[in-house]
């Protein structure tokens, strides 16, 4: 499954047409994201997808759950949220 990682930073359309990109190919993606401000702005990115793909008649779910990554030489607790099709 794609991998795409969100930071606070991250522009939501870009991160959105991403997600959707992947969507149309895979019916599946992977996001995630560690911290607050990285979790908002994937938060807002699949929402934004979402209206990407509703009018090729797709719909997508995500289903939250968490990760272990290791950012800097450090394991940290991610974000990680599964976006697929309906």
């Amino acid at each position: 499954m794609e991998i795409i990682k969100v930071s606070s930073k991250s522009a939501p359309h870009a991160v959105a047409g991403a997600i959707a990109n992947v969507i149309r190919d895979k019916s599946a993606a992977e996001i995630q994201s560690v911290g607050a401000g990285a979790t908002n702005q994937a938060i807002k990115s699949i929402a934004i997808a979402r209206g990407y793909l509703a009018p090729s008649g797709i719909d997508i779910v995500c289903v939250p759950g968490f990760a272990n990554v290791e950012v800097a030489g450090e394991n940290r607790t991610a974000i990680r949220l599964i976006v697929k099709t309906v």
